[in-house]
């Protein structure tokens, strides 16, 4: 492999291949018509090629790929920051259920307070205290 594929190709692996063939819903879900696991160009490579390749049709491919690319980030910037909020109000939140817990223990204890021992009433055996 010349340099450039090193750097700028991949090959997929079987679990890649397998979870990508899983995207698709296709009559012959087994093969997909690939016998071997495909080469995916990195997002540098894409930009690459397009400057290589010159024709009308690699143009516009390249144009789509490198808004593919620019897009799938701008996703996973999104949701990086949605799970760095989450992950933020989840250490707020870690002491609330125990905080929770003892005001809720403190209001039963407020709306059922302790009775006072209350004097018995009735007969007494020989013996038994008040």
């Amino acid at each position: 492999m010349t340099v450039f594929l090193k750097i700028f190709l991949f090959e997929m692996s079987w679990e890649e291949l397998e979870n990508w063939r899983s995207q698709f819903v296709t009559s012959n879900a087994d093969k997909m018509g690939l016998r071997y696991s495909p080469f995916c160009f990195t997002e540098q490579g894409v930009a690459m090629l397009s400057s290589v390749l010159n024709s009308e049709t690699a143009i516009r491919v390249n144009i789509q790929i490198i808004r593919v690319f620019t897009k799938m980030r701008e996703l996973l910037l999104t949701h990086k920051d949605i799970l760095l909020q989450l992950q933020n109000i989840e250490k707020k939140l870690t002491g609330h259920d125990e905080d929770i817990a003892l005001i809720f223990q403190y209001l039963k204890q407020l709306l059922n307070p302790p009775q006072p021992p209350r004097r018995k009433i009735g007969f007494r055996r020989k013996g038994e205290k008040e």
